[in-house]
């Protein structure tokens, strides 16, 4: 599976001015030809050894035989060849013997290899999530320990947040960490869903486990993290560290990552160590997890492209009827992509992933921003943006991305739905990722609830001007009826959101549609993604281009205008229900259903 590597760069280059990054002190020793051989080494290694073993790796998930893991071992091969290039520490500094490459670059090969096959791309990307928290929190001997072995791709990594009886309650965990004599701590509980929570992969597995203190603050106030390896390190050996499987977790998709229900501290042999301060276990998680919720965003626009990119190929070739105005039974069958209505779905998909993969790759950017820019004001400016965004990159990609694996199943008919063909696997499993990394209701309320009133709304501000400053251009462009339809939508936005905001209202009342809140302001974020990328088409398109360029551009203007005619409007139907404050679901009694 594949997204295409020019819509790739057109939205890096063209749209995000990646190459800008190149004036900063932190890349001034790369340049945009070093960026692009990056690139291709990540677009060879996903079609050469991730794409391969794609249906193999769900149809011979991971399993376990006289407590032996059984992978096929493809997944190995792949992972080995992704540490060899280095990919593990390609965001690194130098000096920690990375690539140093920004953000949005590194995320667009991660999305190369999400798109290729997402199960094995996962145990790459949590490890890397796992090392960029003990990077960010641990000691110097934790990360010497750690973090250089998962920087290796030696050891790989995980997050353990979930139990069993609390699934994303994070208030109600119950798993214990006790002091101990010598400075480490016993633990002791169990973890739920714990993807890539055991195999056979790396040498070791680096589990960070949220647990409480005794005598810790009630509620999530009260909870620490901890570094609790599967082997901890004795006398120069590996041991094990009485973190055991208890079972594998059967999904629909994602099947060639494991997903486990973990036992720590059977055996009361559990050690680990504290990461940071007690009782600030969940502030630095959260680091890690907004990293996963936008790869988790990623993947969901990654997939979407996947799927986009086979239905679209099939539809050029696979013949079917005839035109409606042709009333012959003789005459031959035409292709099927001469049928409006697969026209009007392939748009969908189109509009919908590669709008989501601008989304995620402009966040990306922002972290970039957040990280690199010269000047501090920006810095700020950035990191409240990205946190705005973050809810929206990581349900709006995942919600829609399925939508759009829907339209990719419907165009193969009878077939789509087979295990013949990918689109099956592809929806399957993009359907975890709207529940992976915090449900997408949650992220409803994380938005609407936490991330809209923070600074006094400052996040909210920046974007609106930042989509005012692009329809302002827009205009400039002659794209004048786009500009309007996005400014009315953003002044239906501005509306809703200061009623919300100002209403006396329960808590229960004004988040009861908090989802819908975040689909109005994810549609209005996605046009303005679509609004820059006509904008810098209509201009590509006043000078001399190829054919094939011409159509690329063309491609991205029609799209454009799908989105706003098709999708756009729903923003006044969201504002209407939101304003109205409407009570009908939170009415609802349980025994009328």
């Amino acid at each position: 599976m594949s997204l295409s590597q020019r819509d790739l760069t057109f939205v890096l280059y063209e749209c995000l001015q990646s190459e800008q990054l190149l004036s900063r002190e932190h890349f001034a020793e790369h340049d945009k030809s070093m960026f692009d051989d990056v690139l291709k080494m990540a677009a060879e290694l996903a079609k050469k050894e991730f794409a391969p073993h794609y249906r193999k790796s769900d149809l011979e998930e991971p399993h376990v035989v006289n407590g032996e893991f059984q992978i096929i071992p493809e997944t190995k091969q792949a992972l080995d060849k992704l540490r060899e290039a280095g990919f593990f520490a390609a965001a690194a500094s130098f000096a920690d013997g990375g690539m140093q490459l920004p953000n949005v670059i590194w995320n667009a090969c991660q999305a190369l290899f999400l798109a290729a096959n997402c199960g094995t791309t996962a145990y790459a990307f949590l490890t890397i999530g796992a090392g960029n928290l003990i990077s960010s929190f641990g000691t110097t001997a934790q990360k010497d320990m750690y973090w250089k072995k998962m920087l290796a791709g030696e050891w790989f990594g995980t997050m353990c947040l979930s139990e069993p009886h609390a699934g994303s309650s994070l208030t109600d965990i119950l798993s214990k960490a006790t002091p101990r004599a010598d400075g480490q701590y016993n633990i002791k509980g169990s973890k739920m869903w714990i993807s890539a929570g055991d195999h056979n992969l790396a040498e070791n597995i680096v589990h960070l486990v949220l647990a409480k203190l005794p005598n810790a603050p009630a509620g999530v106030k009260g909870i620490s993290l901890f570094i609790v390896p599967k082997y901890r390190l004795e006398n120069g050996a590996l041991v094990a560290n009485d973190v055991n499987l208890a079972g594998l977790n059967h999904k629909m998709g994602y099947r060639g990552t494991t997903n486990a229900l973990l036992a720590l501290g059977e055996q009361d042999n559990c050690i680990a160590e504290l990461v940071g301060e007690p009782h600030q276990g969940l502030a630095y998680m959260f680091q890690m997890m907004n990293e996963a919720r936008i790869g988790v965003g990623l993947g969901g626009a990654a997939l979407a492209c996947a799927g986009y990119e086979y239905s679209l190929s099939y539809a050029l070739e696979r013949r079917q009827g005839r035109a409606l105005s042709n009333k012959d039974p003789l005459t031959n069958q035409i292709r099927i992509i001469e049928h409006t209505d697969v026209k009007r779905m392939l748009m969908a998909q189109k509009a919908l992933s590669e709008g989501a993969l601008a989304l995620c790759l402009y966040a990306s950017r922002l972290v970039d921003d957040h990280q690199t820019h010269e000047d501090a004001t920006s810095r700020h400016e950035a990191n409240v943006l990205l946190e705005l965004l973050t809810p929206i990159v990581k349900a709006w990609s995942t919600h829609y991305g399925l939508e759009a694996n829907y339209h990719a199943i419907q165009i193969l008919g009878g077939y789509g739905y087979t295990r013949e063909y990918p689109v099956e696997q592809i929806y399957r499993d993009n359907r975890l990722n709207p529940i992976h990394e915090g449900t997408n209701g949650i992220q409803g309320i994380d938005l609407l609830g936490r991330k809209i009133p923070m600074q006094n709304g400052l996040g909210f501000q920046l974007l609106s001007s930042r989509i005012r400053a692009s329809t302002k251009n827009a205009r400039e462009n002659n794209l004048f009826a786009l500009a309007e339809s996005l400014d009315h939508a953003l002044d239906a936005a501005q509306e809703t959101t200061m009623t919300l905001m100002s209403a006396q209202a329960s808590p229960e009342l004004r988040l009861a549609n908090s989802w819908h809140y975040l689909e109005m302001l994810g549609h209005i974020v996605v046009a303005w993604q679509w609004l820059i990328q006509a904008s810098v088409a209509q201009t590509a398109l006043q000078q001399k281009l190829s054919a094939s360029e011409q159509e690329f551009y063309n491609g991205k203007m029609q799209t454009c205008k799908y989105f706003f005619k098709y999708e756009l409007p729903k923003v006044a139907v969201w504002s209407n229900l939101l304003t109205s404050f409407d009570t009908t679901t939170l009415e609802m009694q349980e025994n009328w259903f």
